[in-house]
């Protein structure tokens, strides 16, 4: 993972808009398009009732909404989603969800400001008894191996398209236990990347628990939360976690691992989970 940007031929980049710029580099001054990634409000109304507000990059906006929803406790399963209609104005984008009876009512009975909010993650929250919400006690399952984490964070880059192209964005994925990713999902807000692949593995029915996911930030308390609600038992962040993360990675007996970076990698919280010896040379593992 890294900040320099890319130059990729100026044709068309979804999610990403070219503008005019001119700087230096290297010592010469240079003129050119080049891609920026779109930020757009992104507001969810559910059932006509607006909720929340996100500054979003508008793509698989029905895996954002849908992730959001399960992952803040709106939804308890994906079938409580029975329609998502986007309607876009000079404002920005509205996504209108038909939630069923139970999650609606739910939702007005806990509902939160949340308009603006930020990556603290608590922005509007009205109480701290709404900010740690009770979360799935992660089975310990098989074990993980080191060169899986590896593995998966060298195929970030090449995956991620829009990051090459505007050096802008987050990304969240989902890899399969040997490390090989298999949903990946890019924003400028690293909690909608995770939001938006939560959705994605929902609505595809993946069975989330058997992998674990990487992202390309540091791992904030909401991460971890909103990984927990996933029944994700492994979070692997490219950054550092908070105390705040460690403390409820530990109440969730998830695997927080951090400063995950080749072959390097720190663990948090629940190391039984993973195996940091190589794996023996005669065999497959990864």
């Amino acid at each position: 993972m890294t900040d320099e940007k890319k130059s990729p031929p100026l044709s068309f980049c979804e999610g990403a808009r070219a503008v005019p710029v001119r700087g230096v580099r290297a010592g010469e001054r240079f003129e050119v398009q080049d891609w920026v990634a779109d930020e757009v409000p992104v507001a969810l109304e559910y059932n006509g009732i607006s909720h929340a507000v996100m500054l979003a990059t508008p793509l698989d906006l029905e895996d954002f909404a849908l992730g959001f929803s399960l992952s803040e406790g709106i939804l308890d399963a994906a079938d409580q989603l029975y329609g998502v209609e986007e309607e876009a104005s000079e404002l920005g984008i509205t996504l209108h969800l038909r939630v069923a009876a139970e999650a609606f009512a739910r939702l007005k009975e806990r509902r939160r400001s949340m308009t603006g909010r930020t990556g603290c993650g608590l922005c509007g929250t009205e109480s701290l008894a709404h900010v740690a919400r009770n979360l799935p006690v992660l089975a310990d399952g098989m074990p993980f191996r080191r060169e899986a984490i590896s593995r998966a964070m060298s195929q970030f880059v090449s995956l991620q398209t829009l990051q090459q192209a505007t050096g802008a964005v987050h990304a969240a994925a989902w890899c399969s236990a040997e490390g090989e990713v298999k949903w990946l999902r890019e924003d400028v807000g690293r909690h909608n990347a995770l939001d938006k692949l939560v959705g994605a593995l929902a609505r595809n029915g993946v069975e989330a628990a058997t992998g674990f996911i990487a992202v390309t930030s540091r791992a904030s308390f909401e991460m971890v939360q909103k990984t927990a609600a996933a029944g994700v038992s492994l979070l692997a962040a490219v950054s550092a976690p908070t105390s705040f993360a460690v403390t409820t990675a530990e109440r969730a007996r998830m695997t927080l691992v951090g400063f995950a970076r080749k072959q390097d990698l720190v663990v948090y919280s629940q190391a039984q989970r993973l195996i940091l010896d190589a794996a023996p040379e005669n065999t497959h593992a990864h």
